[in-house]
């Protein structure tokens, strides 16, 4: 049975002090407002609310932790880039994430969501760059809403541009990169668990 599909709510945290202690390998998801990092973690865990969706683009202003039993973490951060939001949330989002990004001694890895209709946007390239040297996986989602040549021209293109990291096609309506997204997300987990590579380093 997949580590997946022991997930359950464990904390939100919504400033630096309320960030829990380390604990087993974390996966970090993080993506602009609106592109389905909710929707893509329910799809992993196959259930259909534990991580709430909202249509309202900036909605979720915490981080969100998930455990797998003792086998790791899945950590939704706050989406970012949405343009009614006020400078002073862009100014805490930017300050809570950091400050977890510093204290996250076992993180394994972070996916990385754009919507493969609009990918490496300005702000995209922004996060990439504040991430640094961190292990990412990138998920093109709703890739449900291209035609199949439209998903190969897509995924080539951001491929081609992010020679560094693995980048795949993901639809949580079709399921479609559900199953080897997991795949690869348990062999980071064992590696962490293992200690087989360091964590993840943040800005």
């Amino acid at each position: 049975m997949s580590v997946f599909a022991h997930a359950a709510f464990l904390r939100a945290a919504g400033r630096g002090s309320e960030l829990p202690p380390p604990g087993p390998p974390e996966i970090a998801f993080a993506g602009r407002s609106n592109v389905g990092k909710s929707s893509a973690i329910n799809a992993l865990v196959g259930r259909r609310a534990l991580a709430r969706t909202s249509k309202t683009p900036g909605r979720t202003q915490t981080i969100n932790f998930y455990a797998l039993a003792e086998a790791g973490r899945l950590v939704d951060l706050p989406g970012y880039g949405y343009a009614r939001v006020p400078q002073s949330l862009r100014v805490q989002w930017r300050e809570l994430v950091g400050a977890y990004l510093a204290s996250a001694k076992t993180l394994v890895g972070i996916v990385l969501l754009m919507d493969a209709r609009h990918p490496l946007t300005p702000l995209d390239e922004q996060l990439i760059d504040w991430l640094g040297e961190a292990r990412l996986l990138v998920l093109l989602t709703k890739a449900d809403k291209l035609s199949r040549r439209a998903q190969q021209e897509v995924l080539a293109q951001v491929s081609q541009h992010l020679r560094r990291h693995q980048v795949t096609l993901f639809s949580s309506v079709t399921r479609q990169g559900v199953v080897e997204c997991r795949d690869l997300l348990e062999q980071w987990l064992r590696a962490g668990c293992e200690n087989k590579k360091p964590p993840v380093k943040g800005m």
